[in-house]
């Protein structure tokens, strides 16, 4: 599985804090909106593209053997 770009991730989420202070959002509600969503944020960046585990090995056995890597 490809990584995502994180630098995406944080770009979409500037965006979306711009739109809410412009949309008259408070600061305090947008704080705490990312203190909820920090753990999993967290959990996506530190573990994306470890999901399906079932070809694992078989996958890097092969990309190993396509790319000539060590």
């Amino acid at each position: 599985m490809k990584r995502k770009q994180p630098g995406l991730y944080a770009i979409a989420l500037a965006v979306l804090i711009v739109g809410l202070a412009f949309a008259g959002v408070p600061l305090q509600t947008v704080l705490f909106g990312l203190l909820v969503l920090a753990c999993p944020l967290v959990m996506m960046f530190m573990m994306g593209g470890h999901g399906g585990h079932g070809g694992s090995d078989q996958e890097r056995h092969d990309q190993h053997r396509t790319t000539g890597g060590s």
